[in-house]
């Protein structure tokens, strides 16, 4: 496993209300990449696997941490806005395709959790890019995996499941 550090930015306090449409700039918070809210403090990993010769597991792992009720507003934007926009039009570089996103069955962690299931669709090419979110009083604990192979998510449950223990341990 190869681990590199990067911080993702947050969307800061653009909630998605009703008045927002279901575009393409609304795809980072579908896919809980970013999230609603500023946090106090951040971190991040980025952690990939050669998980065998003709694939590489690719997926990410960030801690949000909010002074307020900052996490459990993000969850709610992030099942409000799933809710509202399932299905995200793209175009760009003359290719056409789409976005999808729905909730999938997941373990229940922490406070609250949710298991993001996002696909990404170009002509005959379908690439996915789950995500787990799990809240713990004031934290979230985000584990992505990243435009993986439909079926790729082999990892992501069990990268949760020890991210959110080492939280619980060790507090980072």
């Amino acid at each position: 496993m190869q681990i590199a550090t990067v911080l993702p930015k947050d969307a800061g306090e653009q909630r998605p209300g009703v008045g927002v449409s279901c575009s393409t700039s609304l795809i980072p918070l579908l896919s809980a990449t970013r999230l609603t809210g500023t946090p106090s403090e951040m971190a991040a990993a980025t952690l990939s696997y050669d998980a065998d010769p003709d694939g590489l597991w690719v997926g990410s792992e960030v801690l949000r941490t909010y002074t307020d009720d900052g996490a459990r507003r993000a969850m709610t934007d992030l099942r409000t806005i799933i809710d509202r926009c399932p299905t995200v039009a793209s175009t760009g570089q003359g290719v056409g395709g789409s976005y999808r996103f729905a909730f999938a069955t997941g373990p229940r962690l922490g406070d609250d959790s949710v298991h993001v299931s996002c696909s990404m669709t170009s002509g005959s090419d379908v690439l996915e890019c789950d995500s787990i979110v799990v809240r713990i009083g004031t934290t979230l604990v985000v584990v992505q995996e990243m435009g993986n192979k439909p079926g790729g998510d082999t990892y992501l449950i069990q990268l949760a499941e020890a991210a959110l223990r080492k939280y619980q341990t060790t507090g980072s």
